[in-house]
């Protein structure tokens, strides 16, 4: 078949005047049906005013830290942050290594690990932080049936380890907090302020969980960025209490041996000779002594050189905000939604009369 024989199907050229015409006839069409129209709309409006009342309403603790790490920041520091003005990244050169480079607080502070500890630490005298998530969300009914003994699981706080069932359980509430309940951000760019968020169903739950995490997080972290120093200073100082103990045996010896020559007779060298080897001995042990605190000092320096600050800015006070779905907005969006569902239902109805 020749191509030029082919006809193809006639599409009207497209029109915004005709496009706002066909709405218009749309809308008209519409108001006609004015007493079942309000009637969808006053029970979309009370459907809204419904679902704003049994609304579960949720609080937010908001928490704002710092991290001063002034060693780390020393060198390239001045360079990183005239670049950061003019929106250049420069953190690898600041100096900053480790868990503390560039963007890894915000990681650090939402692992899994660390959400896990701050769930088990204790929410009052009765129960921990997870007892009380999972009782406040449902889960330790939901989860009953996984029981084996047919009770609701706890989280003791005390636990030295975790079944199965509740490593399982903890890592379904770490997901749901990781969902959109927890969330870190940094409110500047050019500056080290970091700003934590926790939303939970549960006033007391979501300010605990907020500090908690905070605590968990810098005690980590410091142990972790100084534990070389710490391990250092660990040695040096066994050594130099070692090293102690044997100088002061050598000094009471030696104390005990010139004591010796006072009655002896002079004609004997054994006795002196004796003596002075004590007294090289004590002279060599209380130069390793000296020069073993001395290093031990300055470790002790270093490591409190080395050691970072987190300080807290602003901490979660009660009573926190709280979130709940308005009746205003509840309304409205009821009113809304019953208004484009009878709209729909109408303009398809019409045109499948009409087809």
């Amino acid at each position: 078949m020749n191509q030029e024989n082919v006809s193809y199907p006639y599409e009207p050229e497209f029109s915004i005047k005709k496009l706002l015409h066909d709405r218009a006839d749309d809308f008209k069409y519409i108001l006609q049906f004015k007493k079942t129209l309000t009637l969808f709309l006053v029970l979309g409006g009370l459907l809204g005013a419904l679902t704003a009342w049994l609304w579960t309403p949720t609080y937010t603790a908001r928490l704002t830290f710092v991290v001063d790490d002034s060693k780390s920041a020393a060198g390239a520091g001045g360079l990183a942050s005239l670049a950061g003005q003019f929106g250049v990244n420069l953190d690898g050169l600041s100096g900053a290594s480790g868990v503390l480079a560039g963007d890894n607080v915000q990681e650090l502070i939402k692992s899994h690990k660390l959400i896990k500890q701050a769930l088990l630490t204790a929410y009052d005298d009765s129960q921990t932080l997870a007892d009380r998530y999972a009782a406040v969300y449902k889960l330790n009914k939901k989860w009953l049936k996984y029981s084996t003994d047919g009770k609701i699981i706890r989280f003791p706080a005390d636990a030295a380890h975790n079944s199965r069932i509740q490593d399982s359980l903890l890592h379904e509430m770490t997901t749901l907090i990781l969902s959109g309940e927890f969330g870190i951000a940094k409110t500047d760019k050019k500056l080290g302020f970091f700003e934590v968020n926790t939303t939970m169903r549960d006033e007391k739950l979501a300010q605990l969980f907020c500090t908690r995490m905070i605590k968990q997080s810098t005690d980590f972290f410091i142990s972790t960025k100084t534990k070389r120093l710490r391990n250092n200073i660990a040695r040096l100082q066994h050594r130099a209490d070692s090293i102690g103990l044997i100088l002061n045996r050598k000094t009471y010896a030696l104390s005990a041996a010139n004591q010796s020559l006072l009655n002896l007779n002079p004609a004997y060298t054994s006795p002196n000779a004796n003596v002075e080897v004590r007294e090289r001995d004590k002279i060599m042990l209380s130069t390793i002594f000296t020069e073993t605190v001395k290093n031990l000092e300055a470790s002790k320096t270093m490591l409190a050189q080395e050691t970072p600050t987190v300080q807290i800015v602003d901490e979660p006070e009660l009573p926190l905000k709280k979130n709940r779905l308005k009746f205003s907005v509840g309304i409205m969006i009821g009113v809304l939604m019953a208004g484009i569902v009878f709209s729909f239902y109408v303009l398809l109805t019409r045109k499948n009369v009409i087809a």
